[in-house]
């Protein structure tokens, strides 16, 4: 085989990746959740690395911006300034971004001593991966987020890194 065909080859296996990536992400988008889960989720408390406790409840009304994350996983890392500069920006709007730690408290505890971010931290366990499965994350993968309406209906949700642009066009007219 020529090094031609054998480029072509790699870019077509290439193209076919991107698309099904796009179409599994197109799917996960338009996949219905159960309106019981939504109606769950904002009963769920958290406890916070710094002590005290995170009730989603006292976020309804806004715009939540929720993103599954653990400190193992270096796409969820990249991704942390994006949310940051998110909260920075929208959080006088009423948009509130809520990281959830698939991890243990002792792991996030150290990581956010390093690394701090000013948007609120629920420590959700390896449970949050459940919760995450059921706003449609099939694979149970991290990481995930998924942003509500200001009613509390889930409106975007995406499996792999996000970008800010992404995320402020998506909370832009809740």
């Amino acid at each position: 085989m020529t090094t031609r065909r054998r480029t072509l080859g790699w870019a077509l296996v290439a193209a076919g990746a991107a698309a099904a990536g796009a179409g599994m992400s197109w799917w996960l988008s338009t996949k219905a959740v159960d309106p019981e889960v939504e109606a769950e989720l904002w009963s769920l408390r958290f406890a916070r690395p710094e002590g005290g406790e995170l009730a989603l409840a006292s976020l309804r009304g806004q715009v939540l911006v929720l993103n599954f994350w653990a400190t193992w996983c270096a796409p969820c890392i990249k991704e942390m300034p994006e949310f940051e500069r998110l909260h920075r920006l929208q959080g006088s709007r009423g948009v509130q971004v809520v990281g959830l730690a698939v991890d243990g408290p002792t792991p996030v505890r150290e990581f956010l001593a390093k690394r701090p971010v000013s948007y609120a931290i629920g420590l959700a366990g390896f449970e949050g991966t459940d919760l995450s499965r059921k706003l449609g994350n099939a694979a149970g993968a991290l990481p995930f987020t998924a942003v509500f309406d200001r009613e509390g209906r889930l409106r975007h949700r995406k499996l792999g890194l996000t970008a800010f642009d992404e995320l402020s066009a998506w909370v832009k007219d809740l």
